[in-house]
């Protein structure tokens, strides 16, 4: 099915397919080309090749030949078919209220999920802004921000820029430079914001 977004297909999961993908994980980590584990492991290249795209079933005697010429526990082909495939729920009005440089500036946020693994972190929240609030246009941090701005009207900086935004309006940015709402200019301000960083 065509969603129209350039993200790579979802792996439908098999046990061959998976197999495959960790062989080729470890045989790039450890800088080895198809030839040179092939070679050690006794096999062909035609058949790596295979196992590593998915085509074929690798034996436990094929398998056991590869952790050997990887130095691995034969065990290490199944971590990623085992790997749990979840998600956070957050039901309307209980997302959990999280202190950020902004509160101080009365800024209010509501996280309203977590990402649950991997080498990328994902922060959403629902940022709101009432009366009695100040601008606070230098927040600075690693990765990238996306922000959709659903009810009032600001003046948003990001680096050397200020942009109008009103409700329905989007912005997504490089956040290492300074940042955030500059000119708050009607209120109550509601935004979506999702931040996305690499985990350290």
């Amino acid at each position: 099915m065509t969603t129209g977004s350039n993200a790579p297909r979802a792996r439908d999961g098999g046990l061959q397919e998976a197999i495959g993908v960790q062989v080729r994980s470890l045989r790039k980590q450890q800088e080895m080309t198809v030839v040179e584990l092939a070679g050690q492991a006794g096999l062909s290249a035609g058949m790596l090749s295979k196992i590593e795209n998915g085509g074929i079933c690798p034996s436990l005697n094929t398998l056991q030949a590869l952790a050997h010429a990887l130095n691995v526990p034969i065990t290490a082909f199944f971590e990623k078919f085992e790997e749990r495939r979840d998600a956070s729920y957050v039901p309307a009005g209980a997302g959990v209220t999280i202190e950020r440089r902004g509160s101080k500036a009365g800024h209010r946020y509501q996280l309203l999920g977590h990402s649950l693994g991997g080498d990328i972190a994902v922060e959403p929240y629902l940022v709101t802004l009432s009366e009695g609030a100040q601008p606070y246009g230098s927040f600075r941090h690693e990765g990238v921000e996306f922000i959709h701005l659903l009810e009032g009207r600001v003046r948003y900086r990001h680096g050397d820029r200020v942009i109008d935004m009103g409700p329905g309006d989007s912005l997504f940015f490089d956040a290492a430079a300074p940042h955030g709402p500059e000119t708050l200019e009607e209120l109550p301000l509601r935004l979506l914001s999702i931040i996305i960083y690499p985990r350290s």
